[in-house]
């Protein structure tokens, strides 16, 4: 038990990491953004790189995101039915529906570590004007579709042990300062 439960606070603690360093890439988006519109109309040199590079950024941001919402249960739930049943109701739900969430996350996988490696052995590119490669954001789609797998099973444990009153792991709530420093 103690080794599931390392895991578990593990797994959860590496997301929550990860999705505040992620976090940050916001702030570089909108300085590149910025950065365009100023050289656009400000000095008349429209760059050709700050939209694109934007947009690869907010992928790997994107993509970086999942594991770290599903720690802090961000993902869109459907409230209306859901809120009114009891945490142990909630967990049978969610037992159920984490069969869903395994069929797509595991094929998402599987196809993604293809197509990743295909992209790196490629040395894919944008073929745009500035043409970046793009290998390097399609090999987070592995990454970031593993971690959500991982956290995926810490949420699925969770749940058994709500919804069978086993005694069970709870994340240990992150200090009241660092979610004010991270909002």
């Amino acid at each position: 038990m103690r080794a599931l439960t390392a895991f578990m606070t593990g797994v959860t603690r590496l997301n929550n990491l990860l999705g505040r360093w992620f976090s940050y890439l916001v702030m570089i988006m909108f300085l590149l953004l910025i950065t365009g519109v100023a050289f656009r109309y400000l000095l008349e040199m429209p760059l050709s790189w700050t939209g694109e590079l934007t947009q690869l950024i907010f992928g790997v941001y994107g993509l970086m995101a999942g594991g770290y919402l599903l720690a802090n249960n961000g993902h869109v739930n459907v409230d209306l039915v859901y809120s009114k049943f009891s945490r142990r109701k909630r967990a049978f739900l969610d037992l159920f529906t984490s069969i869903l969430f395994f069929m797509f996350t595991l094929a998402l996988l599987y196809f993604a570590v293809d197509m990743a490696w295909e992209s790196f052995s490629n040395r894919q590119t944008s073929n745009s004007s500035w043409d970046p490669p793009i290998w390097p954001v399609k090999a987070f789609i592995p990454l970031a579709t593993l971690l959500l797998i991982l956290q995926g099973i810490v949420k699925l444990l969770q749940d058994i042990a709500i919804a069978f009153n086993l005694s069970y792991y709870q994340p240990e709530p992150e200090p009241e300062e660092s979610r004010e420093d991270n909002a």
